[in-house]
């Protein structure tokens, strides 16, 4: 397993993080977004962009329900990659690693955290499940709202959330005429590794 308090991998973390800020203070619309590509055992791959909720030298976490596609995709191949796309920063950061449940402390934290209606959906859909027409999801939803009236919703126990455990990350900063510059930092089984790559 990748060690979290190799130097080089510290120093990564704390890049992210840098720019991360300033994605956050330059970015038009959602400042969290991130697309998360999955596959299932077959090898089919799956995209969709969702929002980063927390990271630290653990990892990066995203919160979904666990029966979602993306959500038994990486039960059955717990394999995962992040792309952060800062346009006005003109940078991209890649991520691959393994992927990993949080602990049922942090996921009721974060649960605690979320607006009162946003809750009440996860327990309304299910999610990436075809629907034959919204008013049944409406319907469904008005059902909860009975149910935990006056009392404070629980997590559902097939909600929770997942972290994406780097062993590879590669910084992107755009350049004229395709020239970009990238580097890499991968973990090669014993430690962190650092090289450029070609644009």
């Amino acid at each position: 397993m990748a060690s979290a308090s190799d130097p080089l991998y510290t120093e990564a973390i704390e890049r992210f993080s840098g720019l991360f800020e300033q994605a956050k203070s330059a970015e038009p619309g959602e400042k969290t977004a991130v697309t998360l590509a999955t596959a299932g055992p077959d090898g089919r791959p799956s995209a969709r962009t969702v929002l980063l909720k927390h990271f630290d030298e653990r990892g990066f976490v995203i919160y979904t329900n666990l029966t979602s596609r993306k959500g038994t995709q990486v039960r059955d191949n717990p394999q995962a990659a992040l792309l952060f796309l800062w346009q006005s920063l003109a940078r991209q950061v890649r991520i691959e690693g393994p992927v990993e449940q949080v602990a049922d402390a942090e996921a009721d934290a974060y649960w605690a955290s979320r607006p009162r209606e946003s809750q009440l959906g996860a327990w309304a859909s299910e999610q990436s499940a075809p629907l034959d027409r919204r008013e049944t999801y409406e319907q469904r939803l008005d059902e909860y709202r009975q149910r935990f009236d006056g009392v404070e919703v629980p997590r559902p126990p097939f909600w929770s959330g997942l972290r994406i455990v780097p062993d590879r990350i590669e910084f992107w900063h755009e350049r004229k005429y395709r020239q970009h510059e990238r580097e890499l930092i991968w973990f090669d089984g014993e430690c962190w590794q650092w090289t450029l790559l070609n644009p």
